[in-house]
């Protein structure tokens, strides 16, 4: 057959290779293997750059890992910088660990109010102060008290807000004062203007009352809920004291949970009750928002001040969220919620906190979230509780007796959990 005639280049081939192979063939070969190696390589390149995508953070976790146990080295743990671009802080569960030792209690601590001073309010429980956030795909890097004061040398860093700013204002202050002699630290306590002085860095740590972060006719002289009026159109009148601060820390959310519609004015307050409209409190809430982002937007400059938002602090005020049927709150709670992504629609409304996220996302200026709200969603073991005060008074044994009336399941003892808020934002500084 002709296809396997003598003089096909095939049998001259074979018969040429019977005998040593010609220079030219073995070129030709080993071109070859050397392109088909080449192809795997970059096929093995393709895959290792696809699955390093997928697991960085994991790769970022093993990183950090290791940073964790050079603690003796703070060089090397510069190294492995907390990057919010990467990391899910909502993502991730409370670990229990008896070593972790509070930087503070309230005892040690001369600036803790005696509305978060649970261990002198008569707690004798403390486990809640050994539980330590652990994010799914990333390590959130210890506090260090010095290495933030020396982030805030010859800053001002303004926490402005609510009661819950307050909490984690005075967790910050008491999370480096103790590394400050006496004479070179001060506090000056005022109506709506706290300021704690580190002298030696000419640094402050300030507080601003603004619990709507707009004006209200309550915002000085609490009047009782269903006379309070809410100026949405305006920021709060300490907004001159945000201006020229380094850094700037706002929150607002518990001060408008007080019924399902407020009472909104534009213009003056001397319009009184006649000028006032009804509005559902998301609304009104992220009508306020605006007010306050167009003031950020307008008087921020972003090279000289750096902006953080501090989400909504849950309230555990409704136990039958959690399982809990006898309805006495966070009373009694002995350690965190265990169920993954456990969400109290009482405790924290999502459609206030979709308002926070629409309105953040178009601000000009860049500003930081601090999403706290989910790792606060499980710490029912960690507020107030029965061990605090009201009216300017310690719960009375009557009142301690009562918790479904009394217990306070909105703010946090100290030390607690405000202090992971404050571990986050020292990963962003």
């Amino acid at each position: 057959m002709s296809f396997v005639a003598s003089s096909s280049p095939s049998a001259v081939m074979m018969k040429s290779c019977r005998g040593k192979l010609p220079l030219s063939i073995i070129t030709v070969a080993l071109c070859s293997f050397a392109f088909l190696a080449l192809l795997y390589t970059e096929r093995l390149s393709f895959i290792s750059s696809n699955s390093l995508l997928s697991s960085r953070s994991c790769a970022r976790r093993s990183s950090a890992v290791k940073a964790k146990k050079m603690v003796g080295n703070p060089e090397l743990d510069d190294r492995f910088e907390f990057d919010p671009e990467e990391c899910d802080i909502t993502r991730g569960k409370w670990v229990f660990n008896r070593s972790i030792k509070p930087l503070y209690t309230d005892r040690s601590c001369p600036y803790v109010e005696r509305q978060f001073s649970c261990e002198k309010n008569g707690q004798l429980e403390f486990d809640y102060r050994h539980w330590e956030w652990q994010p799914d795909d990333c390590y959130l890097p210890k506090f260090d008290p010095e290495v933030a004061l020396e982030k805030l040398r010859g800053k001002r860093l303004v926490f402005s807000g609510d009661s819950l700013q307050r909490n984690q204002w005075e967790s910050f202050v008491c999370m480096v004062e103790w590394t400050i002699p006496p004479e070179k630290k001060s506090m000056t306590l005022g109506k709506v203007h706290n300021v704690f002085k580190a002298k030696e860095y000419n640094a402050t740590i300030e507080f601003h009352w603004a619990p709507f972060l707009v004006q209200s006719n309550t915002d000085i002289n609490i009047k009782e809920a269903k006379k309070r009026i809410i100026k949405v159109d305006s920021v709060s009148n300490t907004s001159k004291d945000w201006e020229g601060a380094d850094i700037l820390a706002f929150n607002t959310y518990v001060w408008w949970m007080y019924g399902i519609r407020v009472k909104t004015l534009w213009g003056s307050f001397a319009n009184g009750e006649e000028g006032y409209a009804q509005l559902d409190t998301p609304v009104a809430y992220k009508i306020g928002l605006k007010t306050w982002a167009n003031w950020i937007d307008s008087n921020i400059n972003p090279n000289k001040t750096r902006v953080f938002f501090t989400t909504m602090s849950p309230t555990h005020s409704k136990s039958q969220e959690w399982g809990r049927e006898d309805g006495l709150k966070c009373f009694n709670e002995s350690e965190p919620l265990k169920k993954k992504n456990f969400w109290g629609n009482f405790a924290a409304n999502k459609e206030m906190m979709s308002a926070v996220d629409e309105v953040m996302k178009k601000l000009k200026v860049p500003i930081s979230v601090l999403n706290v709200t989910q790792l606060s969603m499980y710490r029912v073991d960690a507020h107030s509780s029965i061990y605090t005060e009201t009216g300017g008074k310690l719960l009375t044994p009557e009142e301690r007796a009562d918790p479904k009336k009394h217990a306070d399941c909105i703010h946090w003892c100290l030390p607690g959990v405000p202090d992971t808020w404050n571990q986050i934002l020292f990963a962003h500084l």
